[in-house]
């Protein structure tokens, strides 16, 4: 007996992946504050990313220590990002 594992949509993911570049070009042409535009552009790359994580590079099919793995380095570009956060905002 042999189990599968369940199968990507592919075209589907790539279909989103497609929206989403769309929708973070669109929100550069958004009108008003620009830190709603750099949210909307960062939060749609956000999306992207996790996307093509689970489904192309197959993170939705490994074990809990791979996400670790993968995530560590995330918390640390966010902790120095907003380690430096300061810096940037009061240098003048």
């Amino acid at each position: 007996m042999t189990t599968h594992a369940p199968r990507s949509n592919y075209v589907a993911i790539w279909v989103w992946l497609v929206l989403l570049m769309a929708a973070g070009v669109a929100a550069s042409f958004l009108p008003g504050a620009r830190a709603l535009a750099v949210t909307a552009i960062f939060a749609t790359a956000a999306a992207k990313a996790l996307l093509v994580a689970l489904h192309y590079m197959h993170l939705k099919l490994e074990p809990w220590v791979i996400y670790a793995i993968a995530l560590i380095p995330v918390a640390l570009v966010a902790i120095l990002a907003l380690t430096l956060l300061p810096d940037f905002s009061f240098h003048h």
